[in-house]
């Protein structure tokens, strides 16, 4: 599980990086705000923790961000502000989850597992080749590495792996991105788009195979 750390207390942040290393996390961490900002825009991670008070861009408003691009991310307010009206202001901006200071790590480690266990999904298909998707977080990962994908790239990889073996239509992707975004493709973007995702799946033992005049299908290469 990777976790995102925010807290500008170094002391309290190394402590916190070995517990959590040892209960098994991958832990990066942010000093302040507009790293933390940074790193989940960049990089995909299974929960976080975030400090209210961080320098530069405080954990609020590094929470509000958060909800508007990863809305079912689990979070976890970290903060000395103990007052009714700070947690209720967390828990409004969009928190899972509210710990203050100080704490037990105990608390905080169970606090974070059972909100892991309520958000993650039961399962996750992985296919042959090491491709894994997450359909709750829209993130893909080939052997562990996770993949660049744009929006309609996700979109069309899900159907492509809900739908592995059988053939996909070119009006049953339009519809897909119609739902998804509120716009469909037209000319050749799909063949774009296969294009595209036929190279960022090199190296995984997939072929998205081109059926003449009906679409595509995800098999296993040959």
């Amino acid at each position: 599980m990777k976790l995102l750390l925010a807290e500008d207390d170094a002391m309290l942040a190394d402590a916190l990086q070995t517990q959590l290393g040892r209960a098994g996390f991958e832990v990066e961490h942010a000093p302040n705000g507009a790293v933390a900002d940074y790193l989940l825009h960049k990089q995909p991670f299974d929960i976080a923790v975030l400090d209210i008070g961080l320098p530069m861009l405080d954990g609020l408003a590094v929470l509000q961000q958060v909800r508007q691009h990863q809305p079912s991310l689990p979070v976890v307010l970290l903060t000395a502000r103990d007052a009714l009206a700070d947690r209720v202001a967390g828990l409004q901006a969009g928190a899972d989850d509210y710990v203050t200071k100080p704490f037990d790590f105990p608390e905080l480690l169970a606090r974070l597992h059972a909100l892991l266990r309520r958000t993650q999904p039961a399962s996750t298909p992985t296919l042959a080749g090491g491709l894994t998707l997450d359909k709750v977080s829209r993130r893909a990962l080939l052997a562990g590495t996770p993949l660049e994908l744009s929006g309609r790239e996700w979109t069309l990889l899900e159907l492509l792996v809900l739908q592995r073996d059988k053939v996909v239509t070119k009006e049953q992707i339009h519809q897909a991105w119609s739902d998804d975004s509120g716009e469909t493709g037209g000319g050749n973007s799909i063949e774009v788009y296969i294009h595209r995702l036929r190279r960022k799946l090199e190296g995984a033992s997939l072929n998205i195979r081109t059926v003449r005049g009906l679409g595509y299908l995800l098999e296993a290469a040959a």
